[in-house]
């Protein structure tokens, strides 16, 4: 089994570079662990102070869940993934049952910031993208997937995401083994990553 971290800032691309490359590969052969799904359950706390928890802090993540799933994967079992919801910030009573796969992929904002995950990490990637053209993205998804207001999607960038790419994210990028710059529209480094896979697959 072949296990792919991939990372970069929120809006930077991560997901578009996931899907361009599974579609690239035969099916099947990739399994996805988002990191979203392991944001710890804060069922414990109150509605108001879900609303200011900072998800782009390591801290907002429970990393021996992620590594214990990853590990037993690894040794060829399936688990059950948590699913996680940003609209009540908490998790479903629901699991998604996932099995091993040639390849796995975990995708997420803080998977090179983990020093016990990058262990697990044969290859490790960065989507690089533009602050600019991040703000955009995260503008867009947030109202239309989470229903936000633009004054509560800049006031949000402003408190938490912005400190945390700077303080976290960004320095994350000396761990990776591959640079995407460009996010999901640079063809020829998600390129680049399909062929590596594809050599492990044959």
């Amino acid at each position: 089994m072949l296990t792919v971290g991939i990372a970069g800032g929120t809006g930077s691309g991560k997901t578009t570079v996931v899907r361009k490359l599974i579609k690239m590969l035969p099916p099947g052969e990739v399994v996805i662990l988002p990191q979203d799904s392991y944001y710890k359950d804060n069922s414990h706390i109150s509605i108001e102070e879900r609303q200011k928890i900072n998800f782009d802090h390591p801290d907002s993540v429970e990393w021996s869940l992620l590594m214990a799933h990853l590990a037993e994967l690894r040794e060829g079992r399936p688990i059950e993934m948590p699913i996680y919801s940003y609209l009540t910030c908490l998790r479903s009573k629901e699991t998604i049952a996932i099995k091993p796969a040639e390849v796995v992929v975990v995708e997420g904002i803080l998977v090179l910031v983990d020093p016990g995950l990058r262990t697990m990490l044969d290859i490790k990637v960065f989507v690089d993208a533009d602050a600019d053209d991040r703000l955009g993205r995260v503008i867009q998804r947030d109202i239309v997937e989470r229903g936000r207001s633009v004054l509560a999607v800049l006031e949000r960038y402003n408190m938490t995401v912005k400190p945390s790419h700077l303080q976290f994210i960004e320095p994350s990028k000396r761990y990776a083994d591959i640079i995407i710059p460009g996010g999901g529209e640079n063809l020829v480094g998600i390129e680049v990553l399909k062929t590596i896979v594809e050599k492990h697959l044959r």
